[in-house]
């Protein structure tokens, strides 16, 4: 079996005790992890001394030890006599939706099972600024905080379960979540985030206890939870970072993470900048009724077909259609605009919507999949509203582009690569994407899908002991732009509010002249990181 030789387990051989030498058990183990890993002080945990003179005798004063460094200080988290004892790490992607836990042998670095359960306080609200204001009212912070520490005890006892361990044996814990999340996570008051000069309680936490925490782990299991750079960028920013290698990269190269805000980080080995906006909610899936996050029966991809004009979806586990999320949303508007069904401000065109289009409360309404054909028996469809909510959300996605990469004096054609981090990024279609005007028109293969980048990072650190450095490598190095007060932006952002943009020069590979014989139909381009 494949040893991690940079891993967090390390085989040590103690002295055994004599007349000549009666050093103490716990003083004997320092001594020889300290020979190992070349420091001046290791710190033994009091749940690893209760069982340490039991398991250096019958191990023959032979340890297979769990350790974990922060501001280089070494931890000992966890002892075994046994080469056979299962010691594992658990890696949480903690997102303000959804919650992804990894669970992985820290030996050889396998994956052995993962979950995911939606996070539980959305019952307070779905999103953060409803969370953080609840916080401040009596027991309401407590409330937030036993919620996720529950679902994160439930889940990781069906981890266990269906793995057949005991939670006994996760000895160490990578959490990576967005600022908000983390203070939550941590029972930190978050009141201080949302209000000018926006500032965090800690922007890193650092190495913490699972018991304090009250994680149902190892008793000395040790928690790092990633280190946030500002109120608006987390450290599951930090870990997509860290997982695309954009921190390392000689050319220059972006991250993009669409989620509750569209996250953006921008550069190579020698300086990253970064900025966040709201162009998240829109492209996720709330810009219609019919929105909603990918799961099965979602439309997550749309096309016509160019010699009939016959529109084609496809489902998520291609089940009936029961709504569409933010990557079928894209297609279908990329569709709409290229077949003449909208012009360049949007609005639709019902000379040539063929029937499709239905005026509801006043609204004119596309129907992408009739009532009859149809989950749960009601149209599916895309509102004028709707469409005028996309256009400004993708406006606000290009125009985060724009000005990030005008801040460095550099345009979108020079990027090397163009990450597409999250759910939304796994299903993108590009083309579609570029058809808008949401994203630069760059050659396809400049855009890679990179999935959960967040749960990748996290997953990283429990693989590679040397990655710790790097995280605050990366931490330091960015540097952040309000785009609040960024008159730049809002002048570029009027120019994007169109179908692709004002400057039709910037989309070169974009044609439309209103014939369904230049739709292109295509499939979401399966790329990603190759480690």
């Amino acid at each position: 079996m494949t040893v991690l030789a940079n891993g967090w387990v390390k085989k040590v051989s103690v002295t055994p005790p004599s007349l000549e030498d009666n050093t103490a058990d716990g003083d004997r183990l320092e001594r020889a992890l300290m020979a190992i890993l070349k420091t001046e002080m290791v710190d033994i945990d009091l749940s690893v001394l209760v069982n340490l003179p039991e398991l250096l005798r019958k191990g023959n004063y032979n340890l297979r030890c769990v350790l974990f460094k922060d501001h280089k200080k070494w931890c000992l988290s966890g002892i075994s006599s046994d080469d056979t004892d299962r010691l594992t790490g658990l890696a949480v992607d903690l997102g303000t939706t959804t919650v992804v836990l990894r669970l992985l042998d820290l030996s050889n670095g396998r994956t052995m099972a993962e979950y995911s359960f939606s996070n539980p306080q959305i019952s307070i609200g779905p999103d953060i600024l409803t969370r953080i204001h609840f916080a401040e009212k009596e027991n309401g912070l407590e409330t937030l905080n036993s919620l996720i520490i529950d679902g994160l005890n439930r889940a990781i006892a069906e981890l266990c379960r269906s793995g057949n361990i005991s939670p006994y044996v996760i000895h160490l814990i990578s959490v990576a979540g967005n600022t908000a999340m983390t203070h939550l996570f941590l029972g930190l008051n978050p009141r201080f985030l949302i209000r000018e000069p926006y500032i965090l309680v800690t922007n890193r936490p650092g190495c913490l206890n699972a018991r304090e925490l009250g994680i149902n782990a190892n008793q000395s299991a040790k928690v790092f939870v990633f280190p946030n750079t500002g109120s608006y960028f987390g450290g599951d920013l930090i870990a997509g970072i860290l997982y695309s290698g954009l921190n390392r990269s000689d050319k220059t190269a972006i991250l993009v993470d669409v989620g509750t805000n569209a996250e953006v980080v921008l550069g190579n080995k020698n300086w990253l900048v970064a900025c966040a906006g709201a162009a998240g909610p829109a492209l996720e899936g709330g810009v219609t009724k019919m929105g909603m996050m990918a799961g099965p029966g979602v439309i997550d991809r749309v096309s016509v077909d160019p010699e009939t004009g016959l529109f084609s979806i496809h489902t998520i586990e291609e089940l009936p259609p029961r709504g569409i999320c933010g990557s079928g949303i894209i297609d279908l508007a990329a569709v709409l605009f290229l077949s003449g069904m909208i012009d360049i401000r949007g609005k639709f065109v019902p000379g040539t919507c063929k029937g499709k289009l239905k005026e509801k409360d006043g609204l004119k309404h596309f129907v992408l999949v009739p009532a009859n054909k149809s989950a749960e028996g009601n149209d599916l469809s895309i509102s004028q509203a709707d469409i005028d909510s996309l256009i400004r959300s993708k406006a606000a996605m290009y125009t985060i582009l724009e000005t990030i990469a005008s801040y460095v004096g550099i345009s979108l054609a020079e990027l090397s690569t163009f990450y597409v981090a999250g759910t939304f990024g796994s299903l993108i279609n590009p083309h579609s994407a570029i058809t808008i005007g949401m994203m630069p028109d760059l050659p396809e293969g400049t855009y890679k899908s990179i999935g959960n980048s967040s749960l990748e990072g996290a997953s990283m650190i429990l693989k590679d002991s040397r990655l710790m450095d790097e995280i605050d490598a990366i931490r330091n190095s960015i540097t952040y732009i309000e785009l609040n007060v960024n008159q730049d932006f809002m002048n570029r952002f009027s120019a994007a509010r169109f179908l692709p943009h004002t400057n039709l020069s910037l989309f070169p590979s974009v044609k439309s002249d209103g014939l369904v014989k230049n739709l292109k139909v295509v499939t979401p381009v399966k790329t990603g990181v190759q480690k």
